[in-house]
């Protein structure tokens, strides 16, 4: 691998992450605004629209075609731009600045969630040490649910972290599903995803307004959550998707996945300087999902390592 690819690649992932990490505490800001719901049919309606000219642009007016695969690329994007994105953001504006936490070490989680997910609906049952891994980072985020109070459980609270895994998970079986798309470009089963996931939000979205369960926001309202919208849109939207694809390329998965913890840590040190304070559990956990996930990223290369010797012999 070479030096000037390590570099792109690291500065790539980096960026991504701490893009994400700052998404959550932003996401808050616009609350104050728009609804979760409005706030993100907007958001991916734009991401949507740049998506399709960009994909045109680089490969042409058929890029834009289905392919004959229409309802594997609407349940993936479903999964990613509809129940990621609404039940995320829904669960994180229902439990306030503890849920903008949650989220960001939610997302920490995902390369665990992976892995349960596989052995669940694949039956791919993981080796013990990454068994112990998973262990670990559920104990971890016990610990940033309850706080240390474990009233939680039976109290109303419990709901929106519900929401917020069920969206997390939504976004696992979006990253797993792009493997059944390999003969495409990352920015096609992006583009054609997302804007068949947003469609379906904003048909959910626009029920639930005819129904008088949501209300449309006026232009006031979204003009001023307009610096939260830009940010989600060009940076947390386009330059992380893009980035984080282009570094995961250079680095290869189990290198690139690492920067993922770099989530938490930005919606932390944002949260801080905002002036609210952190707890003991939320700290302790989120580095006990960090060791475990750097802890099996470590398995797993040096299992690749002895597979590779062995192979050589």
């Amino acid at each position: 691998m070479r030096k000037d690819h390590i570099i792109k690649g690291v500065l790539m992932c980096l960026l991504a992450s701490v893009a994400w990490g700052a998404m959550f505490p932003v996401a808050e800001s616009a609350f104050t605004y728009l609804d979760p719901f409005y706030f993100s049919v907007i958001r991916y309606s734009a991401v949507s629209l740049i998506l399709v000219v960009l994909l045109w642009i680089k490969e042409g007016r058929k890029a834009l075609s289905l392919g004959g695969r229409g309802k594997s690329l609407w349940m993936f994007g479903t999964m990613a731009f509809t129940v990621y994105n609404l039940l995320v953001f829904w669960g994180q504006n229902q439990l306030g600045t503890s849920g903008v936490i949650l989220a960001s070490v939610m997302e920490a989680l995902m390369p665990i969630l992976s892995v349960i997910l596989l052995w669940i609906v694949k039956q791919r049952k993981p080796e013990p040490p990454t068994i112990i891994c998973i262990t670990v980072a559920l104990i971890g985020c016990f610990m940033v649910i309850t706080k240390g109070d474990m009233s939680v459980f039976v109290q109303g609270s419990l709901f929106p972290v519900l929401l917020v895994l069920l969206g997390v998970i939504g976004w696992v079986v979006y990253t797993i599903g792009g493997s059944q798309f390999k003969d495409w470009s990352v920015l096609r089963y992006s583009t054609l995803t997302c804007v068949l996931g947003t469609a379906t939000s904003a048909a959910i979205v626009l029920f639930l307004t005819a129904l008088g369960i949501l209300h449309a926001p006026t232009f006031h309202m979204v003009y001023s959550a307009g610096f939260e919208l830009s940010f989600m849109i060009l940076i947390a939207g386009l330059f992380a998707l893009i980035s984080w694809n282009t570094g995961i390329k250079l680095l290869t998965p189990v290198n690139g996945i690492l920067f993922i913890n770099f989530v938490p840590v930005t919606t932390f040190i944002i949260t801080v300087l905002q002036g609210h304070s952190m707890t003991v559990y939320d700290i302790g956990g989120t580095l006990l999902i960090i060791a475990a996930l750097v802890s099996n990223n470590l398995y797993q290369r040096r299992r690749g390592s002895l597979a590779a010797a062995g192979a050589a012999h």
